[in-house]
């Protein structure tokens, strides 16, 4: 799996294999330096334990801002998936002006915070998809009706699989 993180305006492409008990990572920075390092992750409550290169490490995600605390420090992160902008175009035609929520990474649908026929405001959360043991609020791109819910509490997603459309 191939990710795109961007930490506080720094964007980072971070490479995922799975090996034995634990996972390879390979993080490439914007000047092109190359970090690679064993990663184990495990649930810790509402926070994710994760063994990086033999040193512990506690992360916990705000569910409020969505920023990533680790060590009593908060990061703004942003989780992009470059299979989600290849598969947009499947799922749901929207029609002109109306916006398409797409899954951003594969995950499990916890909770549709809307109904169809709904009004939103931009930045409404829309919908919220766990992925890795954090969950993420899909939100509102602009204000508008919820013309279709595609999904519900329970199902898996992929990456790029429309969520929810907004005319």
């Amino acid at each position: 799996m191939t990710y795109e993180v961007v930490i506080g305006g720094s964007i980072f492409r971070v490479e995922l294999v799975r090996s034995d008990q634990a996972w390879q990572c390979r993080v490439t920075s914007a000047d092109g330096s190359v970090a690679e390092h064993q990663v184990d992750a495990l649930p810790a409550g509402d926070s994710l334990s994760l063994l990086i290169s033999g040193h512990s490490y506690e992360i916990r995600r705000d569910p409020g801002s969505g920023d990533m605390i680790l060590e009593g420090q908060r990061f703004p992160v942003e989780l992009r998936d470059p299979r989600a902008l290849r598969n947009r175009g499947r799922g749901t035609r929207a029609g002109p002006g109306a916006k398409t929520i797409v899954a951003p990474m594969p995950g499990k649908i916890v909770r549709v915070l809307v109904a169809e026929q709904s009004q939103v405001e931009a930045g409404q959360a829309i919908v919220v998809v766990e992925a890795m043991k954090m969950q993420n609020e899909l939100k509102a791109p602009s204000p508008g009706t919820v013309t279709k819910i595609l999904v519900g509490e329970g199902d898996a997603v992929n990456a790029g699989d429309a969520l929810a459309v907004i005319a």
